[in-house]
């Protein structure tokens, strides 16, 4: 039976702690919220929003007497923001975070805070903005949130954290760390290295000027300028997070470049077409599974 989840901590109040705190605020109206973060200015734009029912000074403070305490911080800071909340968490509280590695930030978190209930998530949702503004409370809808709890977690803590986010409109698997951060790797580690990489060297390429690359950027070009356009911070951290993963996934995807290469060198037109056809096929599959809109242009309007 799943514990009840009376009192929440945010730690973190940029777009994923903001939308927590508006989704709280619209689906759980119970649920009572405090929430921190390090910089003032965040905590002072927080206090304007109302995003919480107290906007604490200080880190232990903000978990003192939480049932749960969510970490949304970059995965770098996890270690320095579990340390800075250890003085006022209580033996029975739960902690978890949002971070998108979860085996480094599992091993961070246990060895900040031994002896406590520590349990990470991924909700996988997200936007390119930053900020406590940019957060908006139907964010986890119809979304997936990945839960890793490692071995011997307490059965009704992880049920817990299963019910708090499906009480936010996500969908919750329960997944082996180190297997969500291969999975992630492909599906959202590597897209975002490929979307900063083509934007960067598109900037770079003598014989097209900056301005002319922004001027007539076509569909594509401009899409991947929306995903490069994400927080540095998270992305640098997460990168270096994952680095294995992340590493192993390249290579690959190095090497099936390098097939398309050859295909294009060689006008082999049957391969080229075999290849999109595959694709589209999943592009397909991700809209049948409610993971994104089939509207044209992705729905953005003119």
């Amino acid at each position: 039976m799943a514990r009840p989840v009376e009192r929440l901590a945010i730690i973190g109040l940029g777009l994923i702690g903001s939308s927590i705190a508006r989704a709280v605020k619209a689906r759980l109206p119970g649920v009572s919220v405090t929430g921190y973060d390090a910089d003032a200015d965040v905590r002072d734009v927080a206090q304007q929003l109302a995003l919480c029912d107290i906007i604490a000074d200080r880190a232990d403070a903000a978990v003192a007497g939480a049932d749960l305490v969510i970490l949304a911080v970059p995965v770098g800071g996890m270690a320095a923001a579990a340390r800075a909340i250890a003085p006022g968490l209580a033996a029975d509280t739960i902690i978890s975070d949002v971070g998108s590695s979860k085996a480094s930030v599992a091993e961070a978190l246990a060895h900040a805070l031994p002896g406590h209930i520590v349990i990470p998530a991924h909700p996988v949702a997200g936007t390119e903005n930053s900020g406590p503004a940019a957060g908006f409370a139907s964010l986890f809808e119809g979304r997936w949130c990945i839960i890793t709890p490692r071995a011997g977690a307490p059965e009704d803590a992880v049920a817990a954290l299963t019910t708090f986010w499906e009480a936010l409109g996500a969908k919750v698997d329960v997944m082996d760390a180190a297997h969500h951060d291969m999975v992630l790797a492909v599906t959202s580690h590597l897209p975002h290295l490929i979307a900063y990489t083509i934007v960067g060297t598109a900037s770079e390429l003598e014989e097209v000027t900056e301005s002319e690359v922004i001027k007539y950027s076509a569909g594509g070009f401009r899409d991947f300028t929306r995903i490069a356009a994400s927080d540095p911070v998270m992305w640098r951290d997460v990168f270096l997070a994952n680095k294995d993963a992340v590493l192993a996934t390249l290579q690959r995807f190095n090497e099936d470049l390098t097939v398309l290469q050859q295909a294009i060198r060689r006008g082999d037109a049957a391969k080229l077409e075999d290849w999109f056809t595959r694709t589209r096929a999943i592009r397909r599959s991700i809209i049948e599974q409610g993971q994104d809109d089939a509207a044209p242009d992705f729905g953005r309007k003119h």
